[in-house]
């Protein structure tokens, strides 16, 4: 992607390199890209040809199935209570840059804190990976990611750019024990233990 747009059109909480690495892993070149998944099931959809056309599919689908919208393919939907509210925009690319990685800060600040917001940067590989799964699949530890509420406080690492931290909630312990669910959508979160795979530290795999 252009680093140009990017720097633009970007979530400033996030370093440039993981929004490329973040539209590498979940993201589309096209920014009228469509996807319906429903019951777990990709339903196969005509391509849409305009925004028109896009925002049509979207509207059939949207409080029925799981549709993700654009270059970063975020929810259709989050925090909107009626699909007569959805925007058009959705399918410009600066404007869904904007919402896609606006969201994902969110998930890594859900994610960051659940490691109790760890400094050593050895850690980030792993935080990044857990936040692309958790966009994936709608959860974390079992909760749905995007109806959760933002926790504030670093994005992975880069403090300069961080939320006020919500000091009342206390940060989560980092058992061995690993078990996320696989199967898991927006709005269909399961319930999973809590888990760390300490074996990707340091990006290894």
């Amino acid at each position: 992607m252009d680093a140009a747009i990017i720097a633009k059109c970007a979530d400033p909480s996030l370093a440039p390199a993981i929004v490329e690495q973040f539209i590498s892993a979940v993201g589309s070149d096209d920014p009228l890209a469509v996807t319906v998944k429903a019951d777990g099931r990709l339903v196969l959809i005509p391509k849409p040809r305009s925004p028109d056309e896009a925002m049509a599919v979207v509207k059939d689908y949207v409080g029925h199935a799981i549709v993700r919208v654009g270059i970063t393919q975020f929810p259709a939907g989050v925090g909107v209570g009626d699909p007569s509210q959805l925007q058009p925009d959705m399918f410009d690319t600066c404007a869904n840059l904007r919402t896609g990685t606006g969201i994902f800060a969110k998930v890594a600040r859900i994610v960051t804190k659940w490691y109790g917001r760890p400094t050593n940067s050895e850690l980030l590989p792993q935080l990044v990976d857990d936040t692309i799964y958790a966009w994936k699949t709608g959860t974390f530890e079992g909760d749905n990611v995007f109806r959760a509420n933002d926790p504030g406080g670093p994005t992975f690492m880069n403090r300069s750019s961080e939320k006020p931290a919500d000091d009342g909630e206390a940060t989560a312990s980092s058992p061995e024990s690993e078990d996320r669910s696989q199967s898991a959508e927006p709005g269909k979160a399961t319930e999973a233990g809590i888990r760390i795979d300490l074996s990707r530290i340091g990006g290894q795999k």
